[in-house]
């Protein structure tokens, strides 16, 4: 475990020397940023290896083998919830922030009707 975190931080370097961190903000926008282009993508990423594997160990080397049977079948359901909580959590963020208003848009607000000759 302790390799792959060496070779993830290998990775990650050069994006972090691309970072301009001027404020708190633009460090927290470079880090929602990173999330977003980077650690998500990667997440649903092993989420479908993991599905795919069960299918793989369930159908092809599982053949007349029920333990392997059953095992491809303890994949594919984990891969399963990790997707339907992944989704979740991602609808759950987005409805969040899209009711406090987190965005940085300034909101429009309604104004008074004026007639066409000016009263």
């Amino acid at each position: 475990m302790k390799k792959f975190g060496l070779i993830g931080a290998a990775l990650a370097f050069p994006f972090l020397s691309f970072a301009q961190v001027n404020s708190v903000q633009t460090l927290g926008a470079f880090i929602i940023g990173l999330i977003n282009t980077v650690a998500v993508p990667v997440v649903f990423a092993l989420a479908f290896i993991v599905f795919i594997w069960g299918v793989f160990m369930y159908f092809i080397l599982g053949g007349h083998d029920e333990e392997k049977q059953a095992k491809g079948k303890g994949l594919m359901l984990w891969g399963l919830i990790g997707f339907f909580v992944m989704v979740s959590v991602w609808g759950l963020v987005h409805i969040l922030t899209g009711s406090v208003s987190l965005t940085n848009q300034v909101p429009t607000y309604p104004t008074a009707p004026t007639t066409s000759n000016g009263r």
